[in-house]
């Protein structure tokens, strides 16, 4: 499994617009990732385990 997931490939899974993603992972409102403030820029990170135990597409057995 990768080590991370891009937001476009998680918006894009989710039926959602990157916007949401973004904005969903800087209030910390998505258990999956985490957004960095470096300097005015974000940087993001999601897991791809959490991310798929999330939509439903992964069983906790699986890990």
């Amino acid at each position: 499994m990768k080590n991370n997931i891009s937001i476009k490939e998680a918006a894009e899974k989710m039926g959602k617009s990157k916007e949401f993603v973004r904005i969903g992972l800087q209030r910390n409102l998505l258990p999956f990732g985490m957004a960095q403030k470096m300097s005015s820029r974000y940087t993001y990170y999601i897991s791809p385990i959490k991310f798929y135990e999330y939509i439903g597409k992964l069983e906790r057995s699986q890990q």
